[in-house]
């Protein structure tokens, strides 16, 4: 057989090939490493193994605790299932019921248009813009969600300013680019028209006739670059927003979920502590990334502050209309708009003074323990589903012949039903069933002796290669399953070396959301990739930078405010029962060696 067929025809039977493979491939584990530890180990790289490949769906590989652990003694099922619906996964059910209900309402359209009317026309003026707006948005709604709405938007603004794409990619090819059909072929955005109105655009092809042909080669090079720019932009900054919050995105919930698996006692994170460390994290970030961006792609120039009256300025004053319309087309905000933006501020402003820590926060007034972030979140998304989404009529209580305001809610079940992805959910549950097998099978002990000689790295030096390392493995693969798999050992890494666990395990946490290298890194990255004329090598130079600039920002919030705020230059005293109970377990291991010698 022809070698290329064949193996042609081994990648495209991969996925069965794993699924067979994997499990005999990883036995001999279960001879080399002592008993319950090697058995536990086995289900967690071959779960690894999945979620790496995704030789199954990642929600069915995250279910395998279910029926590995007890059937190989590692776990009961009574420990095991309650792990996939606990008080974290509450928290982020939570937030995703309010972002269907923002969505549900347009308000998020409303917002993003509302910035770029205060920020301007100018390139590197809008894709600060989007930057600002698609960081907000994932704050509360997905990333993947924050990145499918701004791109069309984007989209209509950039074909008011430059005309035609596929005119301008013509431009660039017969000029200059003979090899212009090696470029990945633009799919337009379903709807754009829709999304904004992009009439009265500018005919640059008429226009190019009148110059020479370096000044329509130097010109469409050019308004391809910003086009690049504003792709790239949004799911980068979608994904930088998305650690501002705990519910911005699933790794900031593990990070709680085995906080409060290891260390019971630790109550250091919650949504407002949070908040306050990496908000002002993300926005530092954000700036950065806001100027690698407008210098790679040609938005920071003199045109910045200074303005000019010449064909891009005219263009310039074409987009702003288009924004101002499509602004104007929204018309007043309506009555479930102003609801949500208010049970919305409510929302936001009880997860942050629950227990701020600095204060004493209103949970005080309940019974100590009793109250958490997941409550407070249940109770606001609770009233979503009767608050009525129409002002209602008073005069029909008092006049039988007034008409009646129809009862709709702002929220339907069927609506939040549609747009909660619950596979994400399952996915913590089996991090956090993981997490519970590591511990009570002792193989996070196991694996924390082994890393003892990791003890003469210093703390801050081993901050960066955590970080980096985390950043460089979740561009392969989920950040989700990234983090599940790597923050049991991060921790125990911590305990062996007598640091701090959150100052090695914040950034890690941190640093697996900062995937910006790969189209395949993360779904906003896809996105992006699959609707306009990005190359593969585009994202590698931009996200290279992208990921050098997020492990130094990591590092700098970690070492200053974070180290302060969580007290991380200290070993707390919430860690040392699980140190205390490690030494205890390796000793009586030590001495039943000594005995049996």
């Amino acid at each position: 057989m022809d070698p290329a067929k064949f193996s042609r025809k081994l990648w495209g039977a991969r996925k069965q090939l794993i699924l067979m493979l994997a499990p005999l491939l990883l036995l001999p584990l279960l001879f080399v490493v002592p008993p319950k530890e090697g058995k536990c180990l086995y289900v967690v790289l071959l779960m690894a193994v999945y979620w790496c490949t995704e030789a199954l769906p990642l929600a069915v590989t995250a279910m395998l605790p279910v029926c590995l652990f007890p059937t190989m003694g590692i776990l009961p099922s009574k420990k095991v299932c309650p792990q996939y619906f606990l008080e974290t996964n509450f928290l982020f059910l939570s937030g995703l019921v309010m972002a269907s209900a923002i969505e549900e309402c347009g308000l998020h359209r409303r917002i993003a248009l509302k910035v770029l009317k205060i920020v301007g026309v100018k390139p590197a003026w809008l894709i600060l813009g989007m930057m600002i707006t698609s960081s907000f948005l994932s704050m509360w709604l997905s990333n993947t969600a924050t990145t499918a709405m701004m791109l069309p938007i984007a989209n209509a603004i950039l074909e008011s300013l430059f005309g035609n794409l596929e005119t301008l990619k013509e431009n660039c090819k017969d000029k200059s680019d003979p090899e212009g059909d090696s470029r990945v072929k633009m799919h337009v955005l379903p709807c754009e028209k829709q999304v904004l109105t992009t009439e009265n655009t500018p005919d640059w092809t008429d226009r190019s006739e009148q110059k020479n042909l370096e000044e329509v080669r130097r010109e469409a090079e050019y308004q391809m670059k910003v086009w690049k720019g504003f792709l790239i932009s949004i799911p980068y900054a979608a994904s930088i927003g998305g650690t501002a919050t705990l519910t911005g995105t699933a790794p900031n919930l593990i990070l709680v979920g085995q906080l409060k698996s290891y260390f019971p006692e630790c109550d250091l994170i919650n949504f407002g502590s949070w908040f306050v460390f990496a908000f002002p994290l993300m926005l530092i970030f954000l700036i950065l990334g806001w100027i690698w961006i407008a210098f790679l792609y040609g938005g920071l120039n003199t045109r910045l502050c200074i303005s000019k009256h010449d064909e891009r300025a005219a263009a310039e004053a074409k987009a702003k209309a288009v924004i101002d319309e499509d602004y104007k087309k929204l018309g007043p905000i309506k009555f479930a708009e102003g609801s949500i933006t208010f049970l919305f501020i409510i929302f936001a402003v009880l997860l942050f003074t629950r227990d701020p820590k600095f204060v004493n926060g209103w949970s005080v007034f309940f019974t100590k323990g009793y109250v958490s972030d997941a409550v407070t979140g249940v109770i606001i998304i609770s009233i979503l589903f009767f608050f009525p989404s129409q002002c209602p009529s008073l005069r029909w209580w008092f006049d039988s012949r007034a008409s009646n305001t129809p009862y709709v809610p702002l929220l339907s079940w069927r609506k939040a039903q549609e747009s909660v992805p619950w596979n994400i959910i399952l996915l913590l549950g089996g991090g956090f069933a993981m997490a519970k097998g590591c511990e009570e099978s002792g193989l996070a002990v196991w694996i924390g002796n082994h890393l003892q000689p990791l003890a003469q790295v210093p703390p801050a030096v081993a901050v960066i290669f955590i970080t980096a390392f985390i950043a460089c493995f979740t561009e392969f693969a989920s950040n989700t399953a990234t983090i599940i798999i790597f923050l049991p050992v991060i921790a125990e890494l911590a305990i062996r070396v007598n640091v701090n666990p959150l100052y090695f395990m914040i950034p890690a946490t941190t640093g697996c959301s900062y995937a910006f290298m790969l189209p395949v890194s993360t779904p906003p990255n896809s996105i992006a990739f699959a609707s306009g004329h990005l190359m593969v090598k585009d994202m590698v130079k931009t996200g290279f930078v992208m990921n050098i600039l997020g492990i130094l920002c990591v590092s700098l919030a970690v070492n200053t405010w974070g180290l302060h705020m969580f007290n991380l230059h200290t070993y707390p005293d919430w860690a040392r029962p699980l140190n205390a109970s490690s030494a205890t377990v390796a000793t009586h291991a030590i001495a039943t060696m000594n005995m049996t010698g």
